[in-house]
C-alpha cells in the first residue's frame, strides 16, 4: 500500500478536516479493535521465522486514491543470541546455535477505486541454520519432524543425511550447519477503506496459503521457510496528522494471523503485530523528498502445537523500536529501517536477532 508521508497538501488537508469530526469517534473504535486482537490472540511463535508477515510497521501499506504500486523488500536477521524468559541465556542451554536469514519478497498492490483494493506478497528466503545434533527431549522433535522427509529413504542416503551434521566442532561439540533457498508462504488480501472518506482508516482480510517449502530435511519445522499451514488474515490501520501544515503525522496498525489448516504433525499459533509510528514530511534535497520516521513494533507469537512442534523452546513476545527514513523522487521511493529489540520475553531458550534490516524500493503506478 502507498506510504502515508506521500499524500499532498490537499489530501491532507482533506484528512484533517474529515478526521476532525469524529477522532475520538474513530480513534476509540480503532484501539477497541485492537484490543479485541490482542485479547483473542494467545501468544505463539511465528513458524516461518524468514518470512515477515507483510507491512506491519513500515507505514508503507496506507492508499493514496485509485491506483497501484509494486515493490521489492528485503530483510536480514541474525538470531544468535539465546535467550530465556526476559533474560539473555547460557548458549550451550539452546542446540540452536545461529538462525541467519536473507528474505525477498516481491509485493502489488492496487485500488480500483477508493475504497476497495487489494495486494499479494510473494516471498522467499535464503537461510543459514546451525546447530548442535542432539538426544533427549529436543531431539524428538527433530526426530518426528524429519520422520515424513526420511520415510522413503534408503539406508544409505539416510547415512548421508546423518553425516551431514558432523561435518565441524564448535568448543567441543558437533555442529551441523545447513543453508538453502526456498519459496515462502504467498498472501492474499482484500482492504476496504470505506470506513472514511479519505481512506485514512481501513480494513484488510485475507489468507495465507501453504506455498512456501515446510520439508527441507533435518529442520525443525520452526526454522523452516514455509509453515504448512492455511492462515486467516485480518488488520486494521489509522493514520492522522499531528500539526496543522501536515509536516508531522502519526499512525497506527494491527495484524492478525490464525492458522486454521495444518498438515504434517504442526500447527503453528496465532501471531499478532501492532506498529505505531511518527514521520516528518519537511525535509528536502533538490527534487528529492526525505521523510524521517520513528516508530515501534510489539508482536506476540505464541506456542506452535502438534508432535513435530519444539517442545516448549516456542512463544515470545517482542517489542521494538525502528528508526527509518524514506527517499522519494516520484514515482519511486526507497525505504530503510532497523528494528532493534528492546524487550524479549520468550519460552524455554530461543535465539533473538539484536537487529533486523528492512530495505524496499517501490513504484506508483
Amino acid at each position: 500500500m502507498q506510504h502515508p508521508s506521500s499524500l499532498d497538501t490537499s489530501l491532507d488537508s482533506s484528512l484533517h478536516a474529515a478526521g476532525n469530526k469524529n477522532p475520538m469517534i474513530r480513534f476509540t473504535a480503532l484501539t477497541l479493535i485492537m484490543a479485541m486482537i490482542m485479547a483473542f490472540a494467545p501468544a505463539r511463535v511465528h513458524a516461518c521465522s524468514s518470512c515477515p508477515s507483510g507491512n506491519t510497521g513500515t507505514s508503507y501499506n496506507f492508499p493514496n486514491g485509485v491506483g497501484g504500486m509494486a515493490w521489492m523488500q528485503y530483510n536480514f536477521e541474525s538470531q544468535s543470541q539465546n535467550y530465556s524468559g526476559f533474560n539473555k541465556a547460557p548458549a550451550d542451554a539452546n542446540h540452536d546455535k545461529l538462525v541467519q536469514t536473507s528474505t525477498m519478497m516481491a509485493g502489488l498492490q492496487y485500488f480500483w477505486n477508493e475504497n476497495w483494493g487489494f495486494q499479494v506478497l510473494v516471498p522467499s528466503a535464503n537461510t543459514l541454520y546451525r546447530y548442535a545434533p542432539h538426544t533427549g527431549d529436543h531431539a524428538g522433535d527433530h526426530a518426528g519432524d524429519h520422520a515424513g522427509d526420511h520415510a522413503g529413504e534408503t539406508a544409505e542416503e539416510h547415512a548421508d543425511h546423518a553425516e551431514e551434521g558432523h561435518a565441524e566442532e564448535h568448543e567441543g561439540e558437533k555442529v551441523v550447519t545447513k543453508q538453502w533457498w526456498a519459496m515462502g508462504d504467498i498472501r492474499l488480501n482484500a482492504i476496504w477503506t470505506g470506513l472514511s472518506k479519505d481512506q485514512s482508516t481501513g480494513i484488510n482480510l485475507g489468507v495465507k496459503l501453504p506455498s512456501g517449502n515446510w520439508t527441507e530435511p533435518n529442520v525443525e519445522r520452526s526454522v523452516q521457510v514455509g509453515t504448512g499451514s492455511t492462515d486467516i488474515l485480518f488488520g486494521v490501520y489509522h493514520r492522522h496528522r499531528i500539526t496543522s501544515d501536515a509536516l508531522w503525522s502519526w499512525y497506527s496498525q494491527a495484524q492478525l494471523d490464525a492458522p486454521v489448516i495444518s498438515q504434517g504433525g504442526y500447527t503453528p499459533g496465532i501471531a499478532v503485530d501492532v506498529a505505531a509510528g511518527v514521520y516528518y514530511s519537511g525535509l528536502s534535497l533538490g527534487k528529492v523528498k526525505i521523510r524521517p520516521i520513528g516508530q515501534a513494533i510489539f508482536t506476540t507469537v505464541g506456542s506452535d502445537s502438534g508432535p513435530n512442534a519444539s517442545g516448549q523452546n516456542n512463544g515470545f513476545q517482542q517489542l521494538s523500536l525502528a528508526p527509518g527514513i524514506e527517499f522519494e523522487v516520484h514515482p519511486v521511493r526507497v525505504y530503510a529501517d532497523v528494528a532493534m529489540p528492546v524487550m524479549n520475553n520468550v519460552s524455554g531458550n530461543q535465539l533473538i536477532a539484536p537487529a533486523q534490516v528492512r530495505v524496499i524500493a517501490s513504484y506508483m503506478f
